[in-house]
């Protein structure tokens, strides 16, 4: 299933998440919840694969994500239902739900990575023990539908987490280089996209533009941009006010760039950020009909009047090399050079 055929029931979703659930556990009002830091992860430690939305349909995938966290010098601990089908779910509700708490509970279980995105994390929410969390912070890495996550952590828990390559995604050198750099290392990243002219004469590929220029600082918040939306109305959305709003998206058409846009500005959440980070939107070509609106266009229309620093082209999104991002992490962003870093950091001593 398609995100955005996801979206079909998104409101309806949002509103039944602030309604009692047989057994869930109990969401916190959308209020400002004290910043909580993970444990640093080192080379040896143990780390869980989970599947919190969609079902993997090849094995090898599997085996490939475990292999690549072997690679990196850790230790796996697959949950119980990371290789789970219900639907295109991996998995029920309750056993998805029931395998991220049971990971973050786990002492041995330093890290928890998502094996893939697709859709179905939003479910899990009203699920999820937040109080279990907090006792037990450890880092979180995803990104796409894991961006439901993300934000249930933040404003739920105050939890730092990372959004970044799935497990069954590429682990090719850059993305290799920045987990190692990130989590062993914890080096306090300066987030400037690589410049590669390959055999053009001026670079192409990963060209940051700027939108209004600007320095700004703030904790991030955001993620992929159809599931950040489909979190409207629900006490899953972190607060915006003095945010770095970072967003990305895949396969969505301008017009639906501008809908979901224009829900952020409507929620008045727009009017509150310091500052804006485009990362890339994959294959979002205007479909047939009248024309469209171009993204860049659309980006004027929304982020110019907020006056606040804005660019686009961050290496975030559905892309092969990604940036390794924390979540609820304070940054300072630089829309005139394109780049951002962070200012303190993201694991606890």
């Amino acid at each position: 299933m398609h995100r955005r055929n996801f979206l079909g029931t998104a409101a309806l979703a949002a509103t039944a998440l602030m309604l009692p659930i047989a057994g869930s556990h109990r969401a916190f009002a959308a209020t400002p919840r004290k910043r909580l830091l993970p444990p640093a992860l080192n080379p040896g430690d143990t780390v869980a694969l989970v599947s919190p939305s969609g079902a993997t349909d090849d094995p090898l995938d599997l085996q490939l994500a475990q292999e690549a966290m072997e690679a990196l010098g850790l230790k796996v601990k697959v949950a119980p239902h990371f290789a789970a089908r219900h639907g295109h779910l991996a998995g029920s509700d309750r056993e998805r739900a029931g395998d991220l708490n049971a990971m973050f509970g786990d002492k041995d279980v330093k890290a928890i990575v998502c094996v893939r995105g697709g859709s179905g994390a939003a479910r899990l929410l009203p699920l999820l023990d937040y109080g279990l969390i907090r006792r037990n912070p450890k880092v979180l890495l995803g990104y796409s539908d894991i961006t439901a996550l993300h934000n249930a952590l933040l404003s739920q828990a105050g939890l730092v987490s990372f959004h970044g390559p799935i497990g069954a995604g590429s682990w090719n050198a850059f993305n290799a280089d920045q987990f190692r750099r990130v989590f062993f290392e914890r080096e306090q990243m300066q987030y400037r996209n690589t410049a590669e002219k390959g055999d053009e004469l001026v670079q192409r590929r990963n060209r940051t533009v700027t939108i209004t220029g600007g320095k700004a600082q703030g904790e991030l918040v955001g993620g992929n941009l159809s599931v950040l939306v489909a979190l409207a109305g629900s006490s899953y959305l972190p607060d915006f006010s003095g945010k770095i709003l970072f967003l990305e998206d895949v396969s969505e058409a301008p017009y639906r760039i501008d809908r979901m846009l224009s829900t952020l500005r409507l929620m008045g959440a727009l009017d509150k950020v310091a500052g804006v980070i485009f990362g890339e939107c994959t294959d979002c070509d205007p479909g047939n009909g009248y024309g469209s609106l171009t993204l860049p266009q659309i980006f004027d229309d929304y982020f110019k009047p907020l006056k606040v620093p804005a660019y686009r082209g961050a290496m975030i999104g559905h892309i092969r090399q990604q940036f390794i991002v924390p979540v609820g992490g304070r940054v300072e962003m630089d829309a005139d050079a394109g780049t951002f870093r962070m200012l303190e950091p993201v694991f606890q001593g």
